[in-house]
């Protein structure tokens, strides 16, 4: 009797163990699930674009100086100080003083010389 008992047991506990609910094994993941990801992207870019705002301006005041005065040392300095401005969060203006100050380079290196 004491063997079918433990017997017994033994089989109760194997079949409880397929019995169990699994739901959380396939759940969606939470960053992927609704607007958690973009909050938190949009929650970086708030706390870095603050930073970066600056070298943004800055990058973007020098690319602009750059089509007037000294275009390949001022037009590269813009476009280094736009990615830096592009990586602390200021996308737009970082894009804008890369942009600009690869046109002022070029401009200043292939197009000026020759007037």
């Amino acid at each position: 009797m004491d063997k079918d008992y433990h017997k017994k047991e033994h089989e109760e506990a194997y079949e409880s163990n397929f019995m169990e609910e699994t739901a959380a094994e396939v759940a969606v993941p939470v960053a992927a699930r609704g607007n958690y990801a973009e909050r938190d992207r949009l929650g970086a870019e708030r706390e870095e674009g603050n930073e970066g705002r600056g070298y943004g301006r800055l990058a973007l005041i020098l690319s602009i100086l750059s089509l007037f005065f000294l275009p390949v040392l001022l037009g590269v300095a813009g476009v280094i100080l736009g990615f830096i401005a592009r990586r602390r969060g200021a996308y737009s203006t970082g894009a804008w003083a890369i942009g600009i100050g690869i046109v002022s380079i070029v401009i200043g290196t292939f197009i000026l010389p020759f007037f």
